[in-house]
């Protein structure tokens, strides 16, 4: 089986993470302009609480799988990895159909008191079935990248995406003369079956790898796991904790918002339409470079629990500057570009250029988003999950508290909200990093640093030149294309100039390596 490094397991993961993201896009612009605010409201309701049943579903074992496979592939323990497939399975196989169960029984009550709209009934509904899918997709995705594999996972993202984008205007369009709530539910329907041709593709994987046969022994290997599943519990319990506090925040984000909109005097209909435009427009795009540091985050848990089993100490460290440095630069143009470009993209997109307000407030601090993937990768790796874990739920309780407190307030309304979701971000990553550089004694490379800043300002003088001045002589549509690309350009041109970006960062990706000497 093929095995990457670092970075080239990252950028493997970062092409298809681009496709992906490109293509959600595209799903996105289609749903909101199918179902308008309203429906992408109710979608995006359900949507927490489909994240907190995969996450207590999942129970944080794709990572504590990809690092114990990580440490046994450097063993060549190959009987070790099979139970711990084994046990895995097992374990997210009993969960997925408990949660599924519950969540089907718990839609009516959730829908009528816990929401302020009972019509997100019908998207909670149509999701419920995804649950045992992406339980047995996450061991699959968790045992390729514990032996450095990224193929089978980059490559299911992207098929997940274009049978999702395939079927989401046909059954969304399909649905809508019934009511915004069917259409909504035939967005989720959509997801599964996505997932389930990502899940048939990963499983197909498996057996063409001739892997390992899982069936033969399943129960006896099943009964002599106690071990295993104890050493998997070690480090999912407090994975999950991170990822269970984040997903439980998230699932009274949608209810804290109306709730708070409702105290500020804003009736339930605009505050359907309101988070629907800050959750369904605004953040995914500000989530857009994520599929970047997610993609480190994947490669760096196996990549450093390796290290940290042959005690690679200054490999460690090396890695994470590597991480460091990609997360500034990614997020930096991000950052210029939706700051910049922020009225004539949501116009574009979403036909909503008034939500321009929130990106342009959100930006500079969702700029710290970029590095809390890659930090939390390190914490997992290095058996610190546990703090992990405390630094997310104290960003949890400030993010809720700052949200009601500031979303109350009528001269704020969901500005409010906005406010509060980056406060939240910016203490777990300050946490995050505080916690990092206590455990390995690890410090910034000054000079590098710098330049990371001066180059991502530089980009932001040079775009904001090109919207005030090349911008206008165009139509919205092709100025757009032009000012984005002439910064992009702008922007690689200056990570040459500073040397950010080296002949031996050129060897490492697949389609030019051959062209570096």
């Amino acid at each position: 089986m093929s095995k990457q490094t670092l970075i080239q397991g990252t950028i493997i993961l970062i092409i298809a993470g681009l496709i992906t993201r490109v293509l959600g896009f595209v799903n996105k612009m289609v749903v909101a302009r199918i179902m308008g605010q309203e429906g992408v409201g109710l979608y995006m309701m359900a949507v927490p609480t489909l994240l907190l049943a995969l996450t207590l579903t999942r129970l944080g074992l794709p990572v504590a799988i990809s690092k114990l496979v990580a440490e046994a592939d450097a063993r060549g323990d190959r009987r070790n990895i099979r139970k711990i497939l084994i046990v895995s399975l097992a374990v997210t196989g009993v969960l997925s159909i408990l949660i599924t169960v519950s969540m089907i029984a718990l839609a009516p009550l959730l829908s009528q008191y816990f929401f302020t709209d009972h019509r997100t009934f019908y998207p909670l509904i149509a999701i419920a079935p995804v649950i045992p899918v992406v339980a047995i997709s996450s061991v699959l995705r968790g045992y390729f990248q514990g032996l450095q594999n990224m193929r089978p996972s980059a490559y299911s993202q992207v098929i997940e995406q274009v049978v999702r984008i395939t079927l989401v205007a046909l059954l969304t369009g399909w649905l809508l003369p019934y009511g915004v709530e069917y259409a909504a539910a035939g967005a989720m329907i959509s997801v599964i079956i996505g997932e389930l041709a990502s899940l048939l593709y990963m499983f197909s994987m498996f057996k063409m790898k001739k892997s390992m046969k899982i069936r033969k022994g399943f129960f006896t290997q099943l009964k002599g796991g106690r071990q295993t599943l104890n050493e998997l519990l070690s480090i999912a319990l407090p994975t999950t904790g991170s990822q269970l506090i984040g997903s439980v925040s998230y699932f009274f984000e949608p209810i804290v918002v109306a709730r708070s909109l409702a105290i500020a005097g804003v009736t339930t209909a605009m505050a359907t339409k309101q988070y629907g435009e800050l959750a369904g427009f605004v953040i995914p795009l500000l989530f857009l470079p994520t599929f970047i540091t997610y993609s480190l985050s994947v490669s760096l848990v196996p990549a450093i629990s390796e290290a940290n089993a042959q005690k690679k100490y200054s490999v460690i460290e090396h890695r994470l500057n590597q991480a460091i440095r990609l997360s500034m630069l990614s997020g930096g143009l991000a950052a210029v570009i939706t700051f910049v470009y922020a009225e004539p993209i949501m116009d574009l997109m979403y036909d909503s250029p008034a939500t321009a307000s929130y990106v342009k407030v959100m930006t500079p601090l969702f700029f710290f988003l970029y590095f809390q993937g890659p930090l939390q990768a390190v914490l997992q790796a290095l058996n610190l999950a546990r703090a992990a874990m405390i630094n997310s739920l104290i960003g949890a309780a400030v993010k809720l508290a700052a949200i009601f407190a500031l979303a109350t307030r009528p001269e704020f309304g969901i500005m409010g909200a906005a406010l509060g979701i980056v406060l939240g971000i910016v203490v777990v990553t300050v946490l995050h990093f505080a916690t990092v550089a206590k455990a390995i004694s690890y410090t910034i490379v000054a000079g590098e640093f710098a330049r990371c800043i001066l180059c991502i300002t530089a980009t932001g003088a040079g775009s904001l030149y090109l919207y005030t001045y090349i911008f206008p002589k165009f139509s919205q549509s092709i100025g757009t294309a032009v000012c984005i690309l002439a910064t992009i350009f702008l922007y690689l041109f200056l990570l040459v100039f500073f040397r950010l970006f080296l002949k031996e960062d050129a060897k490492h990706i697949p389609i030019i390596k051959k062209w570096v000497k």
